[in-house]
């Protein structure tokens, strides 16, 4: 796909957005694009959206179908990507060892060595919704200290916490980029 690219004070990025099925993927890929909230079906294979984020940065927006049928394909979409973005449904607990599974498989490809994810517990506008910190214990995010990471509850069907995913995104990527010479800290010293 590609990788962290500054051009000027501009970083373009490549971000796939996986999760299970009916977790909130698309919704969230289109209340992000600033679009109506939709009824959407599930997708089959792919969306792809470029979006212009705060802090001269522009993403393109890979939005996975999560249907168990498609999970096989997910590897064929992390080569060359910058940074995951894992959207979990905070209501269906039933499926959250699945999901828990998923991610771990995910970022256990080759291709994910180091790369950064941010973890969207969707759906906490709902009643039934696990809360955070009991999502925290549930998937061990702990173990992956290899790289930066970050939890964030949100509501795609609301917007709320998604400005607030937007920067959580930003700093990983900045987090996972490398210095550039702009910054004063790349280069050979005098």
């Amino acid at each position: 796909m590609g990788s962290v690219n500054s051009r000027g004070d501009r970083t373009e990025a490549q971000v796939v957005i996986m999760g299970l099925d009916s977790a909130g993927k698309t919704t969230l890929l289109y209340k992000l694009k600033g679009f109506k909230v939709v009824e959407t079906l599930p997708t089959v294979g792919f969306n792809v959206e470029p979006l212009e984020a705060p802090g001269h940065l522009s993403l393109t927006l890979w939005d996975v179908g999560g249907q168990t049928k498609l999970r096989a394909s997910w590897k064929d979409y992390l080569e060359g990507t910058d940074m995951l973005v894992y959207v979990l449904d905070s209501t269906d607990e039933a499926r959250l060892p699945e999901a828990v599974a998923e991610l771990r498989e995910v970022l256990d490809n080759p291709n994910m060595v180091n790369i950064p994810f941010l973890v969207l517990a969707n759906k906490q506008e709902a009643p039934d919704a696990l809360p955070l910190p009991e999502i925290r214990g549930r998937l061990g995010l702990e173990m992956f200290q290899d790289r930066p990471w970050e939890l964030r509850g949100c509501s795609a069907l609301t917007g709320e916490g998604l400005q607030e995913a937007l920067q959580s995104l930003q700093n990983l990527l900045k987090a996972h980029s490398p210095p550039s010479a702009e910054d004063g800290r790349a280069g050979s010293p005098d």
